[in-house]
């Protein structure tokens, strides 16, 4: 083995090399796990052990981290210590990391069938730029940072689709150990997530009379050439659901919602799945298939009416 060097030197070498193969927002979410969590905890050793790792993981989850944020947080420093054995600068071990049974459920909250109508009356009525995003979330499933991304020019009202080509989202990074955001505007989250999705009749009606006065190259919620950012579109849905009286739900929800109205009316899966962008079907089964207890009950009537035998048969 060469010479050792720190986890902290290590993580400087895997920054340079990793930039150059992940997009700029992927590559700033791993430097401040770096910043913010691995190089507190491992930037001075030059050894790594399954038990430090072990107690780094119980630490984070004392002060009340989720699982899923410390796992990410382990496959960032799984990736340095990989790069650092490439180099022979530090040895590659095994670790079998243990996380207690987590019995919460972090299921988003979705619109029940009464709001969801409600919102969508409601924007019915009050056709406008600014409420549109709303709209085709609920007709689409598409996520925010796509909504706020779309432009006129992705309407294709001819073919009936909405081509997803753009995501906006503001990303927070570290150079140099100045810390800032950045508002980015890119491709979509994975090669999955560029799609055409269909225009039914309904957001058809709704898309016509505002693409007339709209210009080509616009974007959709500001019929200008700049856009709106996910967090101000944010704070304009919440202040609609005040305005409605229904219970508060990430805009998040509404993707939620909309893929849950697909499943419930009997969609089958690997559509749905395509229509969200996912890389996996699996992903939508995991998220998305939650039967409700009528469902569950419509499920078990079904295999009886096709077992049972009536007594005097």
């Amino acid at each position: 083995m060469t010479e050792q060097m720190t986890i902290g030197m290590i993580a400087q070498l895997w920054k340079a090399d990793k930039r150059k193969y992940v997009k700029y927002s992927t590559f700033s979410a791993y430097a401040l796990i770096l910043e913010n969590h691995i190089l507190p905890a491992f930037g001075q050793r030059t050894r790594i052990e399954e038990q430090d790792v072990q107690e780094f993981v119980l630490q984070k989850l004392r002060q009340g981290l989720r699982q899923k944020t410390i796992k990410d947080m382990l496959v960032v420093l799984k990736m340095v210590v990989k790069f650092g054995a490439a180099l022979n600068s530090v040895s590659l071990e095994k670790w079998d990391i243990r996380f207690p049974t987590d019995l919460s459920c972090r299921r988003i909250p979705v619109l029940n069938l009464e709001n969801h109508r409600k919102i969508l009356e409601y924007l019915r009525s009050h056709q406008s730029l600014r409420d549109l995003g709303i709209y085709i979330s609920l007709a689409t499933g598409m996520r925010i940072g796509e909504i706020c991304g779309l432009k006129w020019e992705d309407i294709d009202l001819s073919e009936g689709v909405i081509r997803v080509r753009r995501t906006i989202e503001r990303i927070y990074s570290v150079e140099n150990g100045v810390r800032r955001t950045e508002l980015i505007i890119g491709p979509p989250k994975t090669l999955h997530s560029i799609r055409d999705i269909p225009i039914n009749t309904e957001l058809m009606a709704f898309l016509l009379p505002l693409k007339v006065k709209a210009s080509h190259s616009h974007y959709l919620l500001t019929g200008t050439d700049r856009p709106t950012e996910p967090r101000t579109y944010r704070n304009h849905y919440n202040r609609l659901l005040k305005r409605l009286d229904i219970p508060h739900i990430k805009f998040h929800g509404l993707r939620h919602s909309f893929a849950t109205r697909c499943i419930e009316s009997n969609c089958d899966y690997k559509t749905v799945s395509v229509i969200l962008g996912h890389s996996d079907i699996r992903t939508t089964l995991n998220l998305y298939v939650h039967p409700n207890l009528e469902q569950k009950r419509r499920c078990i009537d079904r295999m009886f009416d096709m077992v049972y035998v009536p007594a005097d048969c």
